[in-house]
């Protein structure tokens, strides 16, 4: 199948395949017609299935193939609404709208917090077509009078299931309340807890159902094992497995940022190129190494959970969890990563005696158990003692509790906490921003 056989426009279909693409993906050759037909949708789709373009493709469609009255003054309204966890994630689907629709005169706006809002307001004076956002700025803007949300014809939540677990299903429903009645819904979400479907429920109506991955599962094309290691010896482990087996490009996952600081200089000081990105991280120093690390300058990129949304890399060929996710569905976000579209990928995990409950529930989740092995000279002591493991308070939320702030200071309904876990003092708002757009990506859209 070609995506000319799929109702595009040729305008469209041309940006496609000079953008390197010929063959739609799965989630692709059915949302697109479900998207053009003009209902509203849910669909379930892992990272890496190409879902971006799902919808993108035929929002550029819709839009373009009628006119639309803008007010008899002032400036034309926004027809299209983008709803992004994450400021990477927002700036790579707003780079994606613009790839796709530069034969059309559609035009677009990525807006986050982190930043200054002054051009922003000065950009929203001038015609935006197509908005993606993060909630949090989007309100700051609603607040102040400068968008008008009152004309939106469809509204996108791309990784709904991230949106609810950062607590923003509190802002979602604020910005859904300034939406006109009439409108095309459509949902995007790697997993379907009940509160997603909840979500879902309220908010669309008679959807069509796309799911191109069963529930919670791991890709076949990511080779996945566990290497036993004690915990004052990961380090080394991972030093020597790099080394060893010459690994480039390789995403190392940690669970705090003071951990990822860490790591990242110890690697520097092995000789292994390494670079830490999380929350904390000026926007200057995270697209440094975004950057880098796309352009294959940088050899590791050590990251936490939240800040490795919306890194993009074609054919990336290692992710190592250097430390288990709590929370098991961040196993399958993680490894997500890598084997995309098709390509081969790895996934190494480094275990320690503490994380062997972690590691039971991620087998349990993606009802297979994960192959273990050892490196001659590391094996773990068979006598460790399991030491507790410290959770941040999010970790604590997410396993059911009150949710307060995620670690990139996202607003939510429980009381602001002295530093925003991560943010300034007082600050209640997500620091999204842009990334660089990094190497042109060949394994899908």
């Amino acid at each position: 199948m070609h995506f000319s056989d799929l109702g595009l426009a040729e305008e469209l279909v041309r940006a496609v395949t000079e953008h390197g693409y010929t063959e739609p993906t799965p989630i692709q050759q059915q949302a697109i017609p479900a998207v053009l037909a003009g209902g509203d949708l849910l669909a379930g789709a892992q990272t890496g299935t190409g879902k971006t373009a799902g919808f993108v493709l035929p929002i550029l469609h819709r839009l373009s193939d009628k006119s639309v009255k803008g007010p008899s003054s002032g400036r034309p309204p926004v027809r299209a609404l983008i709803l992004t966890p994450t400021r990477e994630l927002a700036a790579q689907v707003e780079e994606s709208v613009r790839i796709y629709g530069k034969h059309t005169k559609l035009s677009s706006m990525v807006m986050f917090g982190g930043v200054s809002i002054n051009p922003q307001i000065t950009r929203l004076r001038s015609r935006v077509d197509i908005l993606v956002a993060t909630p949090g700025r989007l309100l700051d803007h609603v607040g102040q009078k400068t968008l008008d949300l009152s004309q939106v014809e469809i509204l996108v939540l791309d990784e709904a299931d991230r949106m609810l677990d950062m607590g923003f299903i509190h802002d979602i429903k604020k910005i859904l309340a300034l939406l006109p009645k009439q409108r095309q819904n459509l949902l995007f979400s790697a997993t379907f807890s009940d509160e997603i479907k909840a979500l879902a429920d309220g908010l669309l109506n008679k959807p069509a159902l796309i799911e191109v991955a069963r529930r919670n599962a791991t890709a076949d094309t990511i080779s996945q094992k566990v290497y036993g290691v004690d915990r004052e010896r990961k380090r080394e482990l991972l030093s020597h497995l790099i080394k060893k087996h010459q690994w480039y490009q390789v995403l190392v996952f940690m669970r705090t940022k003071h951990g990822a600081n860490r790591l990242a200089e110890q690697l520097d000081k092995d000789g292994i190129s390494a670079m830490a990105i999380h929350g904390n991280k000026s926007q200057g120093a995270r697209t440094r190494a975004l950057s880098e690390f796309k352009d294959g300058k940088l050899q590791v990129l050590v990251a936490t959970d939240i800040a490795a949304r919306g890194i993009d890399i074609s054919e990336l060929p290692h992710v190592v969890n250097y430390e288990l996710p709590n929370v098991p569905e961040d196993y399958v976000h993680r490894i997500g990563r890598t084997g995309r579209a098709g390509s081969t990928g790895e996934a190494i995990s480094l275990v320690c005696v503490d994380e062997h409950k972690f590691l039971a529930d991620i087998e349990h989740l993606i009802k297979r158990k994960l192959p273990r092995e050892s490196v001659p000279g590391f094996e773990p002591d068979p006598n460790a003692r399991p030491q507790p493991i410290q959770l941040r308070s999010q970790d604590h939320q997410r396993r059911g509790q009150p949710r307060g702030h995620d670690n990139r200071g996202n607003r939510s309904s429980q009381p602001k906490s002295k530093s925003a876990q991560g943010g300034k003092p007082g600050q209640g708002r997500s620091s999204q921003g842009r990334p660089s757009a990094g190497a042109p990506r060949r394994g899908r859209p």
